[in-house]
């Protein structure tokens, strides 16, 4: 029993020197900006001279990494890629292309008005299905992003986004858009949730079947410039081809700091 508490103290002892160290993207001390809900872009970016380097675990052994460089002030630069049964068994499907990225912040967020940036993003989620030409989640294409930040017992993020995927193969041509939030729960927790209409993906030969994609997630700011989250994809079903019920897991790790 004395082990037992012994074990405890340590674990909230870390908590609460967490608490008061960490400063990662999430939580009202966040040291960056949110980049991205779950799926969707926000029009936060990284400052000049960090790099920030994400990795995503998801179903069927996906894994997938980004690297990113705030290259000139409110301007991105990035780089991704992965594939499916990375972890796990079987032979790997890597994905056919890196994905590209590009993000620039033209309006800064002022009292009355959100940040608003342009992108450019190639990586789509999930497994790639080469017949289709198009990831089970598609790319964004080209987009953009609006948010804007409000204090409400620590800050409640808006975001809201178009775009228009270059996954066109399925024959469902459509702008999209898509819009979100983040909430946070003391210095270093947010909670995020996203809406993505899914309207290029709900079409006769796509896999939505016109639900669209709601998502959530948890992120936690676990030290300097480290941000660890766990994601709740899919939560309304909208795959037609789904052979699983509830929603899908996803673990992200999101690490930035400053090189130059």
């Amino acid at each position: 029993m004395k082990i037992k508490f012994q074990i405890l103290s340590i674990c909230l002892a870390f908590v609460i020197h967490s608490q008061n160290i960490a400063q990662g993207s999430a939580g009202s001390d966040a040291s960056s900006e949110l980049r991205s809900l779950v799926d969707i872009p926000t029009a936060g970016v990284l400052e000049s001279g960090n790099l920030g380097l994400s990795f995503e675990a998801m179903q069927y052994g996906i894994f997938s990494t980004k690297v990113e460089l705030g290259l000139f002030k409110n301007f991105n630069l990035g780089v991704s890629y992965g594939g499916s049964k990375i972890i796990g068994t079987g032979n790997p499907d890597f994905y056919p292309m890196p994905g590209f990225h590009a993000k620039f912040r033209v309006f800064t967020e002022t009292k009355t008005i959100p940040s608003i940036t342009f992108g450019f993003n190639s990586q789509g989620k999930g497994k790639h299905l080469d017949s289709l030409n198009r990831y089970e989640i598609k790319s964004p294409g080209v987009y953009t992003s609006f948010s804007k930040n409000y204090k409400l017992l620590g800050y409640f993020s808006l975001h809201a986004t178009a775009n228009y995927s270059f996954e066109r193969k399925d024959g469902d041509e459509n702008i999209n858009i898509g819009f979100g939030f983040e909430k946070t729960i003391g210095p270093t927790v947010s909670l995020v949730a996203e809406y993505d209409f899914a309207l290029n993906d709900n079409s006769k030969n796509s896999l939505g079947d016109g639900k669209g994609y709601f998502n959530v997630g948890i992120r936690w700011a676990a030290s300097y410039g480290l941000t660890v989250g766990l994601d709740f994809r899919n939560i309304f079903e909208n795959k037609v081809s789904q052979t699983y019920t509830g929603p899908e897991r996803a673990l992200i790790i999101n690490y930035v700091r400053n090189i130059f």
